[in-house]
This record gives structure tokens, sequence and C-alpha cells, in this order.
């Protein structure tokens, strides 16, 4: 041991962590995240606004989702060997395995997050970046207005590789990227 940390908390080679790494760490706490090599633990309990709004999302764009698209809630993206962080929701165009335990940058049409107080500056800054830079073409970022969702919705631009914002939604969500969608967002149906 090392310093007072466990022993499953150092590196496994002076490079640090690795993509790979996150499947061979029993031990880590759920939601560990691998951002530029170190590895990022969920510290604080999560709201019950949070968790339902992001199980009442998943279940309302997997009723959207065309076939073709998997959407997913909680999974690693494996963005570069260093990078595999893991979006409250994805939508991706790989088939579904059972045993998958990430998704390729290449195969994601949409991330999603939503912002907490402990992700908050990951949330709006480093993770839109990372998702930009890997080619991830849509990404959603849902924060808290006093109780109600408001989602920001961006699409990449391919030109400069950064997302542009393309709307703020309030009441509904209505998109036509990376899917048709309509959907009621407002208190009563995503956040009971």
């Amino acid at each position: 041991m090392t310093a007072g940390l466990p022993d499953w908390m150092i590196p496994p080679r002076p490079s640090g962590w690795e993509a790979d790494d996150l499947d061979h760490l029993p031990q880590a706490p759920r939601h560990t995240e691998l951002i530029d090599g170190a590895l990022i633990f969920m510290v604080t309990p999560q709201r019950s606004w949070h968790s339902r709004l992001v199980e009442n999302m998943t279940f309302a764009l997997r009723q959207a989702a065309p076939a073709g698209y998997e959407v997913e809630r909680e999974l690693t993206v494996r963005l570069d060997n260093k990078s595999r962080p893991e979006p409250d929701i994805l939508a991706s165009t790989a088939a579904h395995r059972p045993d998958r335990t990430w998704y390729a940058p290449a195969d994601v049409a949409l991330v999603i997050e939503v912002v907490s107080e402990e992700s908050a500056d990951r949330d709006r800054s480093l993770k839109p970046f990372k998702y930009a830079q890997a080619g991830i073409a849509h990404f959603w970022r849902v924060e808290d207005e006093a109780g109600a969702p408001a989602v920001h919705t961006y699409e990449l631009d391919l030109m400069t590789h950064t997302y542009v914002p393309t709307g703020i939604h309030r009441n509904r969500l209505r998109t036509t990227v990376p899917f048709d969608l309509d959907l009621d967002i407002g208190l009563a149906d995503l956040v009971p």
C-alpha cells in the first residue's frame, strides 16, 4: 500500500491507468470513470431528482428510438486509451451485447449528461470537449432549473470538432437528430 491507499488504487504502470483497466477493477466503486488516465469516483450520493430523470428519460428514449438504435444508461464510452467517461445516457447504433461494458465513439450517436453538483464542471466543459474531439455527433446536457429539467442540445461541427448549440428545451423536446423525437420533459413526466 502506498500513502494509505488500497493496493487496487495504485496504477498498474508508471504511465497510469488505461481504458481496459476499468474492466479489471472489481473493487472500484460503481460509476468509476477514467479521464486522461485518472480514475474518477462519484463521491456524493446521487439525488433522487437525478436518478429518476435518468431512469425516465432512458425509458422515453428507448420507446422513441427507431430500429437500429440502442439506448443505454451508465455505460462507458472508450474515447481513447486513457479516457472512458460514463455518460448518464447514450444512444448507439451498435448491436446490443449483454456482456458489453463500453461503446466505441464511432457507434455512439448521442451522449447525455445530467448535471449534478459533484460533476458540474466535468459535465459542462471537460466531457463535452472530449466527446466532440472523439467525433460523437450529438451531446445533450440536462440542468436542474428549480426542480424542472432544461435540456441543452448540441450538434458536432465537423470542421472545428466542437459542439454548437441547437436549442434549450424546457417543457417539450422536439428534434429530428439523431432521430425523430417529441418528448414531454415537464416536471411531472420525468421527475415525479
